[in-house]
């Protein structure tokens, strides 16, 4: 029984990485398209620069998002099939993720910094609002709730 476990690790870190790759992928088609969108008609008022930054945020969001994938296929390898003197290399020892514990805070931290970048994203389309005043607060205590989850974690 617990080897078959092996095999649902070993799938979950293969559809992780993938979802890595896909979103890498659709990033760079992406901008790609952008820049080439931007070349041929560059922005000449605030309201297009807006745009072409919004833009630019989401694909950001995407990249992160695609990094949480990849650190979670890595932290998952990492912790469940490497042999114990390989595992001070790479990505993770670059985040200092030993065991689970040390994942989940990972995560969160990416996790908040999505939620800020998706505040950005709302500011910057829809500017200066009641309803974007209430999604800020909203993403404040998101993330005042990680930070203290993450802080007792630590203890």
């Amino acid at each position: 029984m617990l080897q078959s476990s092996r095999i649902l690790v070993i799938l979950t870190i293969v559809v992780c990485a993938a979802s890595a790759c896909l979103l890498y992928a659709s990033s760079v088609a992406i901008i790609y398209g952008i820049t080439l969108e931007t070349v041929l008609n560059i922005p000449v008022k605030a309201d297009e620069g807006k745009r072409l930054a919004v833009k630019l945020l989401k694909v950001l969001d995407t990249l992160l998002i695609a990094l949480t994938f990849q650190i979670i296929a890595s932290a998952l390898y990492r912790l469940f099939l490497t042999k114990e003197e390989s595992k001070d290399k790479g990505l993770l020892k670059a985040l200092d993720i030993k065991n689970f514990h040390d994942l989940k805070i990972t995560l969160m931290q990416v996790a908040s910094v999505i939620l800020v970048i998706l505040f950005l994203e709302q500011a910057v389309e829809i500017g200066a609002t009641l309803e974007t005043l209430y999604f800020g607060l909203a993403v404040g205590f998101v993330i005042l709730a990680i930070t203290l989850a993450a802080r007792q974690m630590n203890h």
